[in-house]
């Protein structure tokens, strides 16, 4: 069954909050995408994705849904109106009490469903500590690093859409048409196509260098915004929905005992 962490009584939670139930939190930003889409972007389609999967799950067992974190580290988005940031530390610290508080609930396992690239390398020492010191089984899905649907989306999409392109315009388009500014839809070319074919650097190749936003595109944005759909997004959601439903079921089903070390806290 689903419930939401913030509905709940204390009594409630305590009686739900043991070690078999699963923990979800979703992780977004408030960044600039471009003329085309709005600073929620990126929560919008976190959000979209959790409700997705968890209509997906049986009832076996409970779900305890915490409020989103609407902000993210976007520190590569800084320099464009409209970008709330948090550091990556700051980040970190937040995810550190969020654990410390389910671990004194008695809730163990954690599924953290994340729509923001930016938060990917902190995020990993967070949930690392979060395992050493309480003992917590944290699932890091992050839905960009899912297998990709490459029958929906071209190559060059993905390898060069990765910020207001394709593929977030038509989640966009599906979960929200109300905030995609149609008018301003189109191609955004990024710095990569540029590189001769078959470059090992690149901002997302083998080898990639730290970049802003402005360094891939004067807009901030990159890929092809103007091939997007709302049928392509909903088959987008359905695609990314039904791997975490699978992510979130495989975290209730997975056995704690090799977790059962006294936490370092």
């Amino acid at each position: 069954m689903i419930h939401q962490w913030q509905h709940l009584s204390a009594p409630e939670l305590v009686e739900l909050a043991g070690p078999d139930a699963v923990a979800v939190l979703t992780l977004g930003a408030i960044e600039q995408h471009g003329p085309h889409l709005p600073l929620s972007t990126d929560l919008d389609i976190a959000c979209g994705l959790q409700a997705a999967a968890l209509a997906r799950l049986n009832s076996d067992f409970d779900v305890i849904v915490l409020p989103p974190l609407a902000l993210g580290a976007s520190e590569e988005h800084a320099s464009f109106a409209g970008t709330l940031s948090l550091t990556a530390g700051q980040m970190s610290d937040q995810i550190q009490q969020i654990g410390e508080g389910l671990y004194r609930a008695g809730l163990r396992r954690l599924v953290i469903v994340n729509a923001h690239g930016g938060n990917i390398g902190w995020l990993g020492q967070a949930a690392l500590s979060l395992r050493r010191r309480f003992g917590l089984l944290v699932v890091k899905a992050n839905y960009m690093l899912f297998k990709a649907p490459a029958h929906l989306l071209g190559a060059d999409e993905l390898r060069h859409g990765l910020h207001g392109g394709q593929a977030e315009t038509a989640m966009m388009l599906y979960l929200h048409p109300e905030r995609v500014r149609t008018a301003q839809l189109r191609r955004f070319v990024s710095v990569a196509e540029t590189l001769p074919q078959g470059a090992v650097l690149g901002p997302e190749a083998e080898a990639s260098w730290a970049w802003l936003a402005e360094d891939l595109n004067p807009e901030g944005v990159v890929g092809d915004a103007a091939a997007a759909t709302a049928e392509l997004g909903r088959l987008l959601i359905a695609h990314y929905a039904d791997r975490l439903a699978r992510v979130i079921s495989q975290t209730a089903e997975m056995d704690l005992s090799r977790f059962e070390a006294q936490p370092t806290c």
